[in-house]
């Protein structure tokens, strides 16, 4: 049996190509730890001084050796393959960064990627049939890549995105919405679960209307 006073190691998250998450997760686990400093800003001040003091070589050592667990942990994380193409390895800092610029891409490439992201957001709409958790996990999976790409943007406006973007089935539930609730303060989660009660509801009237159509239906014999 555990023993109550233990923990288990933060299982170290491994890149499988999707920098924004991995670094995401990484990150994370690096807070956990106390060695993000390492990554950002890093120590490179402490590393230029010539002569330093008994202070400032024991901030020195200290930071090395943070700097040493958390190029561990990189190591864990990064396949043998791209660690291979990465030429800084020196510092935890320029293996992070080294990450960084191979897979997130320039400012160009960004650039290009969030207008690429802006038009997609723009298009969005819930499609016939589609239910209301499967259209916010999409809407939500392309914020969160506009986010991950600069792009600031508050919930109120996914929020608007999304009334507009519905079918008339939800125009009820819609006007319900805007007349009792501050579009302004209202999060995606809110306006999730209201909508989800909304859906819940149709479709429990279409499955009574069902039943009724079925048990109303003239019933001939055979040859009749």
């Amino acid at each position: 049996m555990t023993d109550a006073g233990s923990f288990s190691t933060p299982a170290v998250p491994k890149f499988d190509g999707d920098y924004d998450h991995w670094s995401l997760i990484m990150e994370n686990l690096l807070r956990s730890r106390e060695y993000w400093s390492i990554i950002d800003p890093g120590f490179e001040d402490l590393r230029r001084i010539e002569a330093p003091s008994p202070v400032q070589q024991q901030s020195l050592n200290e930071a090395k050796l943070k700097d040493l667990k958390a190029k561990n942990y990189l190591f864990q994380s990064i396949d043998k393959t791209t660690l291979k193409t990465i030429t800084q390895k020196e510092t935890a800092k320029q293996l992070w960064d080294s990450m960084k610029v191979k897979h997130q891409g320039n400012a160009r490439v960004k650039r290009a990627q969030l207008q690429r992201l802006r038009k997609t957001f723009e298009t969005l709409e819930i499609k016939i049939g589609e239910k209301v958790s499967g259209y916010f996990a999409r809407v939500m999976e392309t914020t969160n890549d506009m986010r991950n790409c600069g792009e600031i943007i508050e919930d109120v406006k996914i929020v608007e995105k999304i009334l507009q973007s519905l079918t008339e089935n939800f125009n009820f539930v819609i006007c319900s919405i805007e007349e009792s609730k501050d579009i302004d303060r209202l999060s995606v989660d809110e306006l999730q679960a209201s909508l989800q009660i909304h859906e819940g509801k149709v479709t429990e009237q279409r499955s009574e209307e069902q039943v009724l159509q079925v048990d109303n239906e003239p019933r001939y014999g055979r040859g009749r």
